[in-house]
């Protein structure tokens, strides 16, 4: 299990570009399994989540490639070609187990069930943050006629289906991973699919817009009311991935943490939706100058308050809503902000129990249940101490990964693993602005 060893104090100063987005890159590789022709894909981050993505598919009989980019080889675009799926292997128990481990794998039922008719599923893998169910994705392919059986012996389940037909569903949550897995199998569903209260999350979009160039008829990008008419093949297409907003936001809480002046580049400004405005609530300064953010040097921030005097209260909410993925790096800027917000994670059960790490570390945060946790800020008159923790998942990773850059002394972080899960070379870049972190 490998460690980060972070020297905290020392200034962040200079330009860093956001990687390709984990979670648009996991959607969209996967929807190269739609098709016999190639799809290039570009801008992928060369990260864990998406790299065991790409050898599962590799697995199956996908052919993979790096492609070359004006006659230099590309280590971020990749060329996909499913003719020759191994069906076999996609019923075997090395199959089986290596979906387990990941949980981006939950998207290949849908294109699996469109073209194949049928997949092998179980319980996949990813962060400990509570429950989160598949409900979604199983009423959705019910909706098109899909069937399940339990498999006895192996705890698995086939889903299958002769031909999906289209259907009307409300969904019972906006579920990102849901919406895009039901829109896969229903690109080939006979008639016409609508899709109520589906998400509609840039990485959304730009799943929908890769289907579209590939020949889909896809309507109502960017609502939650998606009307899908089948078609009978798709064919290969070329498609960029966007900045990783995520991403992003973490460079904004390090930059107001322990930037002297960060510009992150090309953030496709458009599709941050109120993610700037949201650090802006916790009062820290934020230049946008093109396509790019500049964080200055924030010598003091302080957290606004609701018109009426109110504590300022940040909660996550679907699209076009604050991202849960960011709560955890907000909770750390806060730590040094001047006043107090109370912070309410609605979707997750367990992601706000790292804050203990930050009490250890000095932070004055009241955990007032699983959900909900208040921040009482430093106003910076009292840094936070270095100190030994572990990454429980890959978002507090990078939020106490930030906490250390901040803090006085020297900390450790271990299972550095699920940092490296949707983080790119995390270390090298932030050095090559300043930071002092060692990998172990």
């Amino acid at each position: 299990m490998a460690s980060f060893i972070i020297e905290g104090g020392h200034p962040l100063k200079g330009t860093i570009t956001p990687q390709g987005a984990k979670n648009e890159a996991l959607q969209v590789i996967c929807a190269s399994l739609l098709t016999e022709e190639e799809v290039i894909i570009r801008n992928i981050p060369d990260i864990r989540d998406v790299n065991n993505l790409i050898q599962l598919l590799r697995d199956i009989g996908v052919k993979i490639s790096r492609r070359e980019e004006c006659g230099v080889r590309s280590e971020n675009t990749y060329s996909f070609q499913a003719d020759q799926l191994n069906l076999n292997y996609l019923e075997s128990d090395e199959f089986v187990q290596k979906c387990a481990a990941l949980r981006g794998s939950v998207m290949m039922i849908g294109p699996l069930l469109a073209r194949m008719g049928k997949a092998i599923i179980t319980k996949p893998g990813g962060d400990k943050i509570g429950r989160r169910r598949l409900d979604t994705h199983f009423l959705g392919f019910a909706k098109l006629g899909a069937k399940f059986n339990r498999i006895e012996g192996r705890d698995v389940y086939e889903i299958s289906a002769k031909r999906l037909k289209g259907s009307y569903m409300l969904l019972d949550e906006a579920s990102v991973t849901g919406t895009a897995n039901i829109i896969m199998a229903a690109v080939f569903a006979k008639g016409t699919t609508t899709i109520y209260n589906a998400a509609c999350e840039p990485y959304l979009q730009q799943l929908c817009h890769l289907l579209n160039s590939m020949g889909a008829n896809i309507s109502g990008i960017a609502s939650n009311l998606l009307t899908i008419v089948g078609v009978e093949k798709l064919h290969g297409a070329e498609h960029r991935l966007l900045p990783d907003m995520i991403e992003v936001g973490s460079f904004i809480g390090m930059a107001a943490m322990c930037g002297d002046g960060v510009r992150i580049k090309d953030v496709s400004l458009d599709n941050l939706g109120i993610i700037p405005d949201t650090f802006r609530k916790l009062g820290v300064k934020i230049k946008a100058e093109g396509d790019d953010l500049y964080i200055p040097r924030q010598k003091h921030y302080e957290i606004q308050s609701f018109i009426d005097g109110t504590i300022m209260t940040l909660a996550d909410a679907p699209w076009p809503g604050l991202t849960p993925d960011l709560l955890s790096v907000l909770i750390v800027v806060a730590t040094q902000a001047r006043g107090s917000v109370l912070f309410h994670q609605k979707m997750f059960e367990s992601r706000l129990f790292f804050v203990d790490k930050l009490i250890d570390m000095g932070a004055q945060i009241i955990l007032c249940d699983p959900h909900r946790a208040v921040v009482v800020g430093h106003d910076r008159k009292i840094k936070l101490r270095g100190g030994r923790m572990s990454s429980p998942d890959i978002r507090a990773g990078i939020a106490l990964l930030i906490a250390a850059m901040s803090a006085n002394g020297t900390s450790r972080i271990e299972n550095i693993e699920q940092i490296d899960r949707g983080y790119e070379n995390i270390e090298a870049r932030l050095n090559a602005l300043g930071a002092c972190i060692r990998r172990e």
